[in-house]
């Protein structure tokens, strides 16, 4: 009896799992399956959208699958082109930023003892928990004063000094044995050689971790491109809309389908640290 009822609890647990898997994918192939149609079979399907003459209808599958709505993105739409750049300058050096602030700083918190640090961590932790909306105001204050709104490093700046990045690499910098640094004290290591040989090499998987993560933020960010850069040629890519019609439904979904490419293949290569990583942002100190 209990053997059967452990059986239909782990049953409905699998159930229950492809289910929420199931929400999770459909849209997605819903995604590239519009991608796939012509402009026709998308405006037969989503022309109600438009209209509001009647309810709209969707395929799982295109019926008559075709490559044109990816044609005239990658033909016919330079400003495509110049989104996915201006996603790139904006990304890349945020990544750099945030791993040249947060490793030190991870450090320190992991390794030093000082004045205040169980305050000034939680502090971070307070910060990270923060929606944008909340900082929105403050952060447009201060980049309006240093003249800085409307220019890349509204955004770039603000993304550096996150404070996410420091606490997913703090954690793993704590697991490391002290008995190493010890040991290297004793050679006559100095703290830069302890943290650059020793430090740096033992966190790689954390610091790939929070590389991830910042990633799969940055290269999606809407809010913060929307609200600091008011020039169009500035924008990212996940500001991109081809046109809210109906004709240009296949492009737009085109469109989100190759934006959705770049954090897939990152998410796809970085899956273990980002499991390392979530595994170690809920240990307790």
């Amino acid at each position: 009896m209990i053997k059967q009822m452990q059986q239909i609890e782990r049953a409905a647990c699998i159930a229950a799992l492809w289910a929420a898997a199931a929400t999770v994918i459909l849209p997605l192939l819903l995604l590239l399956s519009g991608s796939l149609m012509s402009d026709a079979e998308v405006a037969q399907a989503m022309g109600s959208v438009f209209s509001g003459d009647r309810s709209a209808e969707f395929f799982l599958f295109a019926q008559y699958p075709t490559l044109r709505g990816y044609l005239k993105l990658l033909l016919d739409s330079p400003e495509f082109f110049v989104m996915f750049w201006n996603s790139c300058k904006l990304t890349f050096p945020i990544l750099a930023g945030q791993l040249l602030v947060a490793a030190p700083a991870a450090w320190g918190f992991a390794m030093y003892d000082f004045p205040a640090k169980k305050l000034l961590f939680t502090l971070y932790i307070a910060l990270m928990l923060m929606p944008f909306q909340v900082t929105m105001v403050s952060n447009y204050v201060v980049l309006e004063q240093l003249s800085l709104l409307n220019t890349r490093w509204a955004v770039i700046l603000p993304g550096i000094f996150s404070a996410f990045p420091v606490f997913i690499i703090c954690r793993f910098f704590q697991s490391v044995p002290r008995s190493l640094f010890d040991a290297a004290q004793l050679d006559g290591a100095g703290p830069w050689q302890i943290f650059w040989h020793i430090g740096l090499p033992l966190g790689a998987p954390g610091i790939a971790s929070a590389a991830v993560l910042g990633f799969l933020e940055h290269w999606s960010a809407i809010e913060q491109p929307l609200t600091f850069l008011k020039d169009r040629w500035l924008w990212p890519l996940s500001l991109f809309s081809p046109g809210e019609s109906a004709g240009q439904a296949a492009v737009s979904l085109a469109a989100s389908a190759v934006t959705l490419l770049p954090p897939l293949l990152v998410f796809l290569m970085g899956k273990q640290y980002l499991k390392e990583g979530i595994s170690a942002s809920g240990l307790k100190e």
